[in-house]
């Protein structure tokens, strides 16, 4: 699998937030935050990420929670049928992967492994999927693990 190391930015982002089991259900969130952004015109250039907040194997599925988010401007206005937040940025490792929940998948079960052979560890933040440019028809999203050298 395929990484880079990039520093992400600190990102404003607006979200809706799903609380259960991850799964399906988690792509349904994902397509009312698109529909909130398209209504807006925020998703021509966007950043989308989708962030998986809790460990499936430390939090019981009942109560893991799933966020998807839009990144936005300083200064653009929100109303108050979308929750706000910031991410704090730092280094991450870039893994590409084909937009099929059987790549993703394997890529988070390959994930791990590959942390140690380039000399990372994990750092205590979310990991995040991001989705750039044509968010509609590119069939690869990146798989940003947060990192800490060993």
């Amino acid at each position: 699998m395929k990484s880079k190391v990039e520093t992400l930015p600190n990102y404003r982002i607006a979200y809706v937030r799903r609380v259960g089991p991850y799964g399906p259900a988690n792509s349904e969130v994902m397509e009312k935050l698109k529909q909130w952004a398209k209504g807006k015109n925020l998703l021509k250039s966007a950043i989308i990420l989708a962030i998986p907040q809790d460990n499936p194997e430390t939090t019981l599925p009942e109560n893991c929670r799933f966020d998807a988010c839009i990144v936005i401007s300083r200064d653009y206005q929100l109303d108050h049928s979308i929750c706000e937040s910031e991410l704090s940025g730092g280094k991450y490792l870039i893994y590409e992967v084909k937009h099929t929940a059987e790549d993703i998948q394997k890529a988070y079960a390959d994930i791990y492994p590959t942390l140690q052979s380039n000399g990372y560890q994990m750092d205590n933040k979310p990991i995040l999927e991001r989705y750039t440019g044509d968010v509609i028809n590119n069939p690869y999203c990146e798989i940003c693990v947060p990192v800490k050298p060993l």
